[in-house]
């Protein structure tokens, strides 16, 4: 499917390519592309796509493309109220493609600031509560507790310089090198379809599907809350397979949201969630907790640093970094081997000074020809861009310091001499591979400049102010090109689509930190056994802990632990690639070793719900592909999205001190024996 938008223009010579179905239609222009009726519906479907990847962000840090629901919703939504006004006779202006491009845009821009902006991350990782939880003994002086104030004033300061940084390098990235960017190229490839009169009946099926599950997941969810009278009530703690098994976080927690998620990640993550739940709940932490006493003090708290709680947290973090490493490196070096096989073709390279009017190596099909023309009409002027980043990097210099006191102006200055080589080494790979390592590069930051800065001055904190820094910049840079290559398939203007993701990420600029601000107000949001642990605040402020405090300080064996853990994590990678390029069949049974990592910290109470979801898809295909293909999508985009948005009456009902009326709670038959023993005497 990555590559099912270009395709379309290498047709038979007897057949008509996409782009001549819609050459009779007049492309509008950029000022016509962008339209208050796009920004409205943006607004509206980023808030809501804000409470759900944020719930994801506190509970498990696994978050799925919205992309197909926010290209769908979008369609969906604007064509409704362009027929109600056609009938009326009001209508000025029809739906084009390039509009819900402009939808598509706004609203993963909107909604990727509930992911860059750390919410789950780094900004909780500075909290009291995250650090209370760790029981690192630095929380009154190396903390600061979110506020919505700080939050938007340091997201509006650091997350439109990732979009000045990448803008001259369009040319080159899309018409020169010719990267794909598999998920723009997919999601161009889905409006287009979206356009054509086949496809918008499908549409239509598709969101009647996703609007069904929506309202059954959101009941279901309501349902499920009037159980939930405290802690470890209600069918979140069913004890699936046994209370055994249930204190091993072995159960299946009815979540729809998980379910969904299931559905949509491939079949091998959900097998490596599954495996990576088994190696740590089921073997390695029943085997540390057996050496209490010998490898760590059996007086320390289950939740300290210094005794099982390290163990989980650093093992998880030894993972993540050699997965990170690994692709690192991995795309580092394709990237070089590809720029440098272009480089010797240089009839295919494009110089990123040539007139923006030339068309480079003029393209041979009918659909090129009219893509590239429309990519170079409305060009970005170099003078602006250059000058937004230097704006926004002295603001930047001046504000963070400010707001975070321990990461200094010259520390700031060097984070923005570096980061536009690592926004380019990003979107190349992002275009390559699709993967974006946005996150690796962010805990990179926290190494280096927690050690920079040191324990004593606040090293701490700043590896994680700096952290923030890195992610808004990076990441956004490679969401950029993705709309670029996205609005180079659907005719949609540069122009347009550097606006709509700058009025985007204003948007979640705002919207974000408010969606952040119910949870964290409503819920014991980061602590241990609340229902939104957030796991990865503490996984980035253990790495802040590493950075400043050096190895010395993890319990006996933690760090040889650590080491195997690394390299196993860099040998699954390594035999996973080397698998797939000698066209093993052992290369689709891999596992993946990011997967594995997860459930380290949290158990697999989600893992059985993603491994349901999985079932669920696999039957279904096996029953009718064609059917499932269609409405698997959807499927789960309703399953995640009414378990989600109820996420918000829920925050409400908490705010107002309404509590549910039933504990549904789970006892073994000799604790009940006890129970009703002790009420009978009592009686």
């Amino acid at each position: 499917m990555a590559n099912a938008g270009e395709g379309e223009s290498r047709q038979g010579a007897g057949e008509m390519s996409l782009e001549q179905h819609f050459e009779s239609k007049e492309v509008p222009s950029w000022t016509d592309q962008l339209t208050f009726r796009a920004f409205a519906v943006s607004l509206m479907l980023g808030f809501f796509f804000s409470f759900i990847v944020i719930k994801l962000s506190l509970t498990t840090g696994i978050i799925p493309s919205l992309n197909v629901s926010a290209g769908l919703l979008g369609f969906f939504f604007v064509k409704t109220w362009t027929k109600i006004l056609e009938k009326a006779g009001l209508l000025k202006q029809p739906f084009t493609r390039q509009e819900n491009t402009v939808i598509q845009t706004s609203v993963v821009a909107l909604s990727g600031i509930a992911f860059s902006g750390g919410f789950g991350s780094y900004i909780l990782g500075m909290s009291k509560n995250v650090a209370n939880d760790l029981n690192e003994g630095y929380t009154a002086r190396y903390t600061k507790e979110p506020s919505l104030g700080w939050m938007i004033g340091f997201l509006f300061t650091v997350s439109f310089v990732g979009l000045f940084t990448i803008v001259p390098l369009r040319k080159i990235m899309i018409l020169g090198y010719k990267l794909t960017y598999p998920s723009g190229t997919a999601t161009a490839y889905l409006i287009n379809s979206f356009h054509t009169p086949q496809g918008a009946m499908q549409a239509k099926k598709q969101v009647t599907f996703l609007f069904k599950t929506f309202v059954a997941s959101f009941l279901w969810a309501f349902f499920q809350w009037f159980y939930t009278a405290g802690d470890g009530c209600g069918f979140a703690a069913f004890p699936t397979f046994g209370l055994k098994a249930y204190d091993r976080r072995f159960y299946f927690d009815f979540s729809a949201t998980y379910v969904g998620v299931g559905m949509i990640c491939p079949y091998m993550i959900n097998i490596s969630l599954l495996l990576g739940s088994i190696i740590s709940w089921g073997i390695l932490w029943p085997y540390i907790d057996s050496k209490k006493g010998v490898w760590y003090d059996a007086s320390v708290p289950s939740s300290s640093m210094h005794g099982l709680t390290g163990y989980k947290v650093f093992i998880s973090i030894a993972m993540i970094l050699g997965d990170g490493l690994f692709h690192y490196l991995l795309v580092f070096f394709r990237s070089s081997y590809d720029i440098y096989n272009k480089c010797r073709r240089r009839k295919e390279v494009i110089t990123p000074c040539t007139d923006d009017n030339a068309i480079p190596d003029q393209p041979r099909s009918f659909d090129d020809r009219r893509r590239a023309m429309s990519f170079l009409k409305d060009q970005i002027p170099i003078v602006f861009v250059v000058a937004g980043y230097i704006i926004l990097a002295a603001i930047a210099v001046i504000v963070v310091p400010i707001i975070f006191p321990q990461l200094k102006f010259y520390h700031v200055i060097v984070a923005y001499l570096i980061a536009p080589v690592l926004a380019f080494c990003n979107s190349y790979g992002t275009g390559l591979t699709d993967w974006s390592l946005a996150s690796s590069y962010a805990k990179l930051a926290i190494f280096i400049f927690g050690a920079w800065v040191g324990l004593s001055h606040g090293g701490i904190m700043a590896g994680l102010a700096a952290c923030g820094v890195m992610m808004g910049i990076v990441s956004t840079a490679s969401d950029l090109m993705q709309d670029f290559k996205t609005g180079y398939l659907t005719l949609a203007s540069p122009r347009s689509m550097f606006v709509s993701q700058v009025v985007g990420t204003a948007m979640g600029c705002v919207i974000s930190p408010i969606v952040f601000w119910i949870f964290y107000t409503a819920f014991p949001v980061g602590s241990e056994g609340s229902e939104y642990p957030a796991p990865y605040a503490k996984v980035y402020r253990g790495i802040a802990l590493l950075g400043v405090e050096g190895f010395s300080s993890l319990p006996k064996n933690c760090m040889n632990l650590c080491v195997i853990f690394f390299s196993l994590a860099i040998a699954i990678n390594a035999l996973k690639e080397v698998a797939g390029h000698k066209k093993w069949r052992i290369s689709r049974y891999v596992p993946s070793a990011m997967g594995m990592a997860i459930p380290f910290y949290l158990g697999s109470y989600f893992t059985i719900d993603m491994c349901v979801g999985s079932l669920i898809l696999f039957v279904w295909e096996r029953m009718n592909k064609r059917h499932a293909d269609i409405f698997a999508p959807a499927l789960a985009s309703g399953l995640i999205c009414g378990d989600g948005i109820w996420s918000l009456p829920a925050s409400l009902l908490a705010l107002a001190k309404v509590n549910p009326p039933i504990c549904m709670g789970f006892l073994s038959r000799a604790d009940k024996a006890m129970v009703d023993a002790f009420l009978s005497g009592g009686s």
